[in-house]
């Protein structure tokens, strides 16, 4: 063996030896997760954990998925409904606890609510497109007569103004339905939150709840009723938008009538101020035509835009086949607006097909096939202008009917409250407190009546004397006669006001009264126009002359102004302490 593999071998003895990995298993590394206590499936395997790795991932929340929605029919076309089949019973029950429950109800309705009042509808077999084609031998539908081009032609004009006037009457002698009057107990109760009409013919209007405003304001708070397309019980002046109540009499002729208060206006400009003219505008009535723009177009914007803010709670289409795009685009934002809602249902109400398209497909939640009436029939629900009988029904209806606020509850006022409360009133406490023997009189209120010559302090109420008069007379014979005269009752000041001291004259005031002017100079008090009284202070303080800074008197009950009330060169201040209590009345 050669000197290179003795080395080779030497060294690969000298290394040490390794045992085998299935007698001494290594311990994980840190990164592994540790399986002693909750072993792994065999089928899951272990992830490293990451260095930002907070534990395993949250349980992602289960959301209930919403419940598919059903469309459900009812046939209220005959007589009687069918009870033997479930679905009709269901379908029933789900109408009458929208009429009855639901608090915020927008109402789309259109000619077909007002058939059986006599006025017909617009495009069935029997409407007024096909009538009026065959009365005036029109070449093509009865629509044209609602367009707006028939003013361009005066025959067109002329079979227009005819329409109207008959249209017209027939309105006028036309009653409200029982639908009709469904729609007003709704909005009698508060629970109609908007009613949008295409009709032309007032009825709704004509019922208290439903009255409406026009125009329509442009803010809120908005009338319940909202006409899309105006109404024949008015007309207005394409120039100067005056509006009128609509006269059938002016549309006679292919000639539109003038408006009066343009010719007003026009013959003043012309024969007064001699002026050209700006010409006299003419009377339509104030109803929509087709390729025109509403008067109240803008206003309509925002009604829908407040209510669908509200989230109505159900929508139910009336009578309407939803061919105007307008219409159609209110219909569609408002039931997806409900249908969002948990609660919310889309109800379609007509004689006719519900319409088709892609933007109307499977919204409805119930589709109800018959005439209006009849449904109003199986509400049963009283009529809003009918007084309400409280014993057939609960305490808590009669009140939402009837609207009767709750009964309050009066909770009783404790004595104390009411000693608080009266003491609230009163300025000054009745008594004076006592400092052994010495009283401090109650502060005074002075009270100025104009007719007296000489306006003087009244004594407080309850005291016969004065309490400065009150002094023995042993005290004031002792007392010695001053050089100086001081201020005493019944004297009077240079502005002729009798005083009637409540207190002690404090001797540095009466020994100095040039110090207290120019004190009340420095204050900002003009001592030629306000009485001024000095604040409380203390004995040693008065004495030494070193009181605060005057304030304004306590005196409000005063009869003549301040510019003209005199005051006094002499100032009235407590000879004796006085507590805290009786300062933070004062001040």
């Amino acid at each position: 063996m050669s000197s290179d593999d003795d080395s080779s071998q030497c060294s690969f003895l000298s290394r040490s030896p390794t045992p085998p990995s299935e007698l001494y298993p290594s311990p994980p590394p840190s990164q592994h997760p540790s399986t002693k206590g909750s072993p792994l499936p065999d089928n899951m395997e272990q992830r490293a954990r990451q260095p930002n790795d907070d534990g395993p991932p949250r349980k992602k929340r289960r959301v209930a998925e919403p419940k598919p929605r059903v469309t459900r029919h009812l046939d209220l076309s005959g007589d009687d409904i069918d009870d033997s089949e479930p679905s009709q019973r269901e379908a029933l029950d789900l109408l009458l606890k929208v009429l009855h429950k639901k608090r915020k109800i927008v109402m789309i309705v259109g000619a077909g609510i007002s058939v059986s009042a006599g006025i017909p509808d617009f495009r069935s077999s029997t409407g007024l497109f096909n009538s009026l084609r065959q009365e005036h031998n029109l070449k093509t539908s009865g629509k044209d007569l609602f367009d707006a081009s028939v003013y361009r032609d005066p025959a067109s004009t002329a079979t227009f103004h005819q329409m109207v006037r008959s249209l017209s009457e027939k309105s006028r002698g036309a009653c409200s339905t029982d639908f009709h009057h469904l729609i007003a107990t709704l909005a009698d109760e508060g629970r109609l939150l908007r009613l949008y009409s295409q009709n032309v013919d007032g009825l709704e209007t004509a019922l208290g709840p439903l009255a409406t405003e026009t125009p329509l304001p442009q803010k809120g708070p908005w009338p319940k009723t909202v006409l899309l397309h105006g109404g024949l019980e008015k007309m207005f002046c394409v120039k100067c938008k005056e509006v009128n109540d609509f006269n059938p009499a002016l549309f006679d002729g292919p000639t539109p009538p003038e408006c009066e208060a343009c010719a007003y206006v026009d013959n003043l400009r012309t024969q007064f101020e001699g002026k050209r003219s700006h010409g006299i505008g003419r009377l339509r009535p104030r109803m929509v035509l087709y390729n025109e723009n509403g008067p109240d177009e803008d206003a309509i914007g925002r009604v829908t835009t407040a209510d669908l803010r509200a989230r109505p709670d159900a929508v139910i289409v009336v009578g309407t086949t939803l061919k105007v795009p307008g219409v159609r685009r209110i219909a569609r934002e408002m039931i997806n607006t409900v249908r969002d809602r948990k609660d919310g249902i889309s109800i379609w109400v007509n004689n006719e097909p519900e319409p088709k398209g892609v933007d109307l497909n499977n919204c409805w939640d119930l589709i109800v096939r018959g005439p209006c009436d009849a449904v109003a029939k199986q509400a049963a629900m009283r009529r809003w202008d009918q007084p309400v009988d409280p014993k057939e029904i609960t305490d808590e209806e009669y009140r939402k009917i009837a609207r009767i606020p709750s009964p309050k509850v009066l909770v009783p006022i404790s004595p104390r409250k009411k000693q608080v409360d009266k003491a609230k009133g009163i300025m000054t406490p009745s008594a004076s407190p006592k400092l052994g023997n010495k009283t401090l009189g109650p502060l005074v209120q002075t009270t100025i009546k104009p007719e007296d010559s000489k306006v003087g302090t009244p004594q407080p109420k309850g005291r016969k004397k004065n309490p400065a008069a009150g002094a023995s007379k042993k005290t004031q014979q002792n007392k010695k006669p001053s050089s100086k005269k001081k201020a005493t009752e019944g004297d009077k000041n240079k502005s002729g006001i009798t005083l009637k001291l409540p207190f002690k004259q404090s001797k540095a005031v009466a020994q100095a009264p040039a110090k207290t002017l120019e004190k009340e100079q420095a204050c900002g008090t003009d001592s030629k126009r306000h009485p001024t009284v000095m604040a409380p202070v203390s004995p040693q303080s008065a004495k030494n002359n070193t009181a605060p800074p005057y304030r304004e008197p306590l005196i409000k009950d005063l009869a003549v102004t301040p510019k003209s009330s005199p005051r006094s060169d002499k100032t009235i201040s407590p000879t004796g302490y006085v507590p805290n209590d009786m300062l933070k009345i004062l001040d």
